[in-house]
């Protein structure tokens, strides 16, 4: 209920509550202030990466329509450090 009512305020995630979130997925919003950007500039640079076949993030993205999507748990093992 708690990341319910976060999520409803429209602020970014920590990672203590991303590692504590039940989402499968996260969206940019939730992890522009741990990667230190605006939400907007990972939308653009996931959508400029599909285009080009590439990912430029440590993690896996994908888009779906317009949406930019994260998986949760790569994220987290990304920003640990244990990148596959």
């Amino acid at each position: 209920m708690k990341e319910a009512l976060f999520e409803s305020e429209g602020r970014t995630m920590t990672m203590d509550e991303i590692k504590r979130s039940d989402k499968a997925m996260l969206v940019p919003k939730d992890i522009s202030s741990i990667l230190g950007c605006d939400p907007y500039s990972i939308n653009v640079q996931v959508k400029e990466d599909k285009a080009r076949g590439v990912n430029s993030f440590p993690f896996p993205t994908m888009l779906i329509g317009t949406r930019v999507k994260v998986p949760r748990i790569p994220f987290i093992k990304a920003m640990e450090g244990n990148v596959e």
